[in-house]
């Protein structure tokens, strides 16, 4: 299901809601615009909890003390991100205009504090040398199981190039996934796979992704897109790097 809502009155743009809309994500996501000088302080009894700058310049205070984060757009820089427990304070204070990015999901287990600057993430380049460069990106990890096995979450970011495809070749697996699109240029777009359904997808747009649907994207020429790439793990059933190839698509694994 692809959908792009409207922010409400606390400039909040919901994506998914456990137990309400796209309830089948399993998780609470949402992007917030911060006024400068606008602060935020999150704090949740049962759910851990991810910040991510997407623009503009925060800071983040939690712990006993303050980190600064900026970051020009997401096709500029790599991201800052807050990740942290059920149970703890952060406050988000806005220096100049800003986008952050919130997920949350239940989880009991106490990590703390993790602090990811951009030298802390995972940058890894897929698709140069295949299908004449065509499915040619750039995938970032902020977390996941390998690095974060307590947190029931993953979360990255993937550098679209024009004209070019991505998650490619179609593939599944059984754990939800969301992605949160941004566009270069506002008026930018591209098509978004949910198995056989196919949908436009634009800036600020988000496509629910069905466990065990096949799932690829397609930008279109002129126009660089980014998405957020969100994943819950099932209990007893972690997102390990999780890929099924769909069968009849195999064979491009081994083209050139």
């Amino acid at each position: 299901m692809y959908d792009n809502p409207a922010f409400n009155a606390k400039n909040e743009k919901i994506l998914c809601e456990m137990g309400g809309k796209n309830a089948e994500m399993l998780m609470d996501i949402r992007v917030k615009l911060l006024s400068a000088g606008e602060s935020v302080t999150i704090c949740d009894a049962a759910n851990e909890t991810a910040v991510m700058l997407l623009a503009g310049e925060v800071k983040f205070a939690f712990d006993g003390k303050e980190e600064t984060a900026k970051r020009q757009s997401p096709f500029a820089e790599k991201p800052y991100c807050l990740h942290f427990s059920k149970g703890l304070q952060v406050k988000v204070t806005a220096l100049e205009d800003s986008r952050i990015l919130i997920q949350q999901t239940d989880n009991d287990n106490d990590f703390g504090f993790v602090w990811y600057t951009p030298a802390d993430c995972m940058l890894q380049e897929f698709g140069k040398a295949q299908w004449n460069g065509t499915a040619h990106r750039q995938v970032l990890t902020v977390f996941d199981y390998e690095s974060a096995p307590y947190s029931n979450m993953v979360l990255g970011e993937v550098f679209h190039k024009p004209g070019c495809w991505s998650s490619y070749p179609p593939h599944y697996h059984p754990q939800p996934e969301l992605y949160y699109y941004e566009f270069d240029k506002p008026q930018g777009f591209g098509v978004g796979f949910n198995g056989d359904e196919c949908y436009k997808v634009e800036n600020g747009g988000c496509l629910s992704i069905t466990p065990m649907k096949t799932h690829q994207q397609v930008a279109a020429p002129g126009y660089s897109m980014y998405y957020v790439w969100m994943i819950r793990h099932l209990d007893g059933d972690p997102w390990r790097k999780t890929r099924i190839d769909a069968p009849e698509h195999k064979w491009l694994l081994d083209a050139e």
